[in-house]
Formats: C-alpha cells, structure tokens, sequence
C-alpha cells in the first residue's frame, strides 16, 4: 500500500508502464526488472528524489495492472513482475489516466494548495498492441496529463503507434540486456534531474538527459 501524503507537500509523481507480454520472456524482461532495482536503489539514494518522488509501476500482457500504486520513494518495494501473454496497449492506457485521475493532487486555489507537479510518465513496448488502443491514446494526448515519454524497444515495436499516444518517442534497435539497461538507466536519471528541476524552479519544462545513443538508443523524429 501506499503510505499517507503529507498534509501541504508537492510531490513528483512518476508512471513507469511496462510491457510484461510473452515476447518479453527471458533476457529482456530479466534486464527491465534489473533496472527497476537500480532506479530505486539510486533514489532512494538520492536526498531530492527522496523528498519529491512517488513511484508507480503498471504492467501490461494480457491485462493491465497497477502492481505498485502511487508510492514514496522511502517505502516503495520492488514488485513481482511476471510474464503474460498480449499486449494490452489500449488497457495500459486506459488504466494510466485512471490512476492519475486519482492518485495525482490537483491545485485548489481556493484553498490555497498548490497540487503536485505534473506527473512523469514512461511507456515501454517491445511489439505490437493486441486491443483497441486507439480512443486511449487519443484520449491521453488530449488530455496531456503529464510529461510521457514512450519507448518503442526493438525492430517488433512500432514508433508510429506510439507517436499518437505522445510527440517523445524514443526507439531501441533490440531488446538485449545491455540495450535495455542503458534505457533504464536514462529513465533513472531522467527522474534525477526532473526532482531536482521542480525544487529549484518549480513548474520549469523537463529538459530530459541526453539519450546513451552508443547504446543503440535513438529519438523519433
């Protein structure tokens, strides 16, 4: 469960979403969990990201589910990630505005209560979706409820889908250890320098680390 928000505190909430689907068996799904645990060793670590992050992890195969809710980087635990079947696209998303709808503090200004800062959200896919993603994806876009980032990991993953979820898409030439590791790695450091960013000037525009383009790793124009 996810502990208790501190009354007057402005968080950074952050949505990692991660494709658990079958052809993620193996090497890939093992380097993705590997750097799960190096994101959250490295904030909960981190003095900023302690005090600003929350963390959330939603997987999706067959289904989508929210295996982490919204969480502060101080008790977040790793979950356990397994191997489905699908690729449930159009549920992941659906799921993600649903979770931000309630778990992200909104500004109310006749309270004086600024809400939290404009989530963090990363998608990771390594095939082709299985649903109907598209009223999801539309839907998102439109709504923008936070900076989202996508990743289209390896030559099954299509970039063009997932341009229509968001503008920052970022492709990976294969879906090997390494490959995969340096993705995380980046959306680690990625969350490093947003939680610094918001503390120092509040709602600035993210300017996102340079992408490790040695490792196979490259924008979407």
């Amino acid at each position: 469960m996810s502990a208790e928000i501190p009354a007057g505190a402005r968080r950074l909430p952050v949505y990692l979403v991660l494709d658990t689907s079958g052809s993620m068996t193996g090497d890939p799904i093992e380097a993705v969990k590997m750097g799960l645990r190096s994101l959250v060793n490295d904030l909960q670590g981190d003095p900023q990201a302690l005090e600003t992050v929350w963390l959330s992890v939603i997987t999706f195969d067959g289904t989508a589910k929210q295996v982490v809710p919204l969480t502060e980087m101080g008790a977040f635990q790793l979950p356990d990630i397994r191997i489905g079947t699908t690729t449930s696209l159009g549920a992941a998303l659906t799921l993600l505005s649903q979770c931000i709808e309630r778990e992200v503090k909104k500004t109310n200004p006749a309270a004086g209560q600024k809400g939290d800062w404009k989530p963090l959200v990363f998608i990771m896919t390594d095939g082709m979706p299985t649903d109907s993603w598209q009223r999801p994806a539309e839907d998102l876009k439109k709504k923008r409820p936070g900076n989202i980032i996508a990743c289209a990991a390896g030559p099954s993953a299509d970039d063009k889908i997932l341009k229509q979820i968001t503008e920052v898409v970022v492709k990976l030439h294969d879906c090997s250890p390494g490959t995969l590791g340096a993705f995380m790695a980046w959306v680690t450091a990625s969350v490093t320098t947003t939680s610094q960013s918001v503390a120092q000037s509040g709602d600035a525009p993210v300017n996102l680390p340079p992408l490790p383009t040695d490792k196979g790793i490259q924008i979407v124009p």
